[in-house]
């Protein structure tokens, strides 16, 4: 089969295009013929160097699958040849990603395709769509009426928690820079802050009256947790997606509870996802569309920070 392969970890030109053996399922396993795929924040800096997640070169890189049951291995009953699919594959030590034409999985971490959903829209979803899901609805458990503030929301992940979060019925302050501030109003944000020039902290005390918002989700990292803290009321609830850093004396002065979310692969989180697509109350973000052998361009425009949702793969 067909897989752009890293040699070496290192820059966004060193992927290179090379016939590899096509993976068989095992029990409990399902190989998927992979329609689309798409990069990740977390592809970039394990591209740049992946021996922490357990990697080595030459390797397969990517986590986002949207495509067709190929074939199932043994005791796998809940797909069929011809499903169409999606789901985010494991990253620690997983020497064989998704940017390839097939891919095997554990038939426990995928999930049908919302219907009415392109591939592309679909492979979208897994890995932001997972991560947003897990800490706006599962950890921050947002109710309606309630304010959350979101760092970095026009982004892969915070595109999908504004979303998120305004179909849980909440206020929505989100961050990002000018340009981006409408595609967040079109996704649902109430107040968009130009972070460039704006604190959120003052806009986010003076739309509620002082009081603080409810929660708040950090996407970016580096010290915005312990900056969004004064912003959250007594009691309140902040997630974020990597280590916190900076001064937190103000988590226990007013009783917050601080929650880390790592993305664990499961099937059943997609499937609690799937009715918001179906209905139209949530989209994939897609920025670009690139064949697979322009992975490497995909990664350049990872390694400048900035961006508007997704960049997908058509394999």
């Amino acid at each position: 089969m067909r897989a752009m392969v890293l040699p070496r970890f290192g820059g966004p030109d060193l992927f290179e295009a090379r016939e590899v053996e096509r993976p068989s399922p095992g029990p409990g396993e399902v190989l998927v013929r992979v329609v689309a795929t798409a990069v990740n924040p977390v592809d970039a800096k394990l591209r740049a160097d992946g021996r922490r997640m357990a990697l080595r070169p030459p390797v397969v890189l990517g986590y986002d699958v949207a495509g067709v049951v190929e074939e199932i291995g043994p005791g796998v009953s809940a797909f069929r040849p011809g499903d169409e699919v999606h789901y985010t594959p494991e990253i620690f030590g997983n020497q064989r990603g998704s940017y390839a034409e097939f891919n095997a999985a554990p038939a426990a971490i995928v999930a049908r395709k919302p219907a009415g959903l392109s591939f592309e829209e679909a492979c979208a979803i897994p890995l932001a769509g997972g991560t947003a899901w897990e800490a706006v609805v599962r950890r921050l458990a947002l109710r309606p009426g309630e304010t959350v503030l979101v760092h970095g929301a026009a982004g892969g992940v915070g595109t999908f928690a504004v979303q998120f979060a305004k179909a849980a019925g909440a206020r929505v302050l989100a961050t990002a820079s000018a340009p981006n501030h409408g595609t967040l109003r079109e996704l649902g944000a109430d107040i968009a802050i130009d972070y460039r020039g704006q604190d959120a902290v003052e806009v986010a005390l003076a739309d509620t009256g002082g009081r603080g918002v409810d929660a708040a989700f950090d996407i970016q990292g580096d010290r915005l947790v312990a900056r969004c803290l004064p912003a959250v009321r007594p009691f309140g609830r902040v997630a974020c997606v990597l280590a916190p850093q900076g001064g937190l004396d103000l988590l226990y002065q007013k009783n917050i509870a601080l929650h880390g979310v790592f993305l664990t692969r499961e099937g059943a989180r997609l499937e609690e996802m799937r009715p918001l697509f179906e209905r139209g109350q949530a989209r994939a973000v897609i920025d670009q569309v690139l064949p697979l052998d322009r992975v490497g361009e995909a990664h350049a425009r990872l390694d400048t920070g900035h961006g508007r949702g997704k960049v997908v793969l058509r394999v």
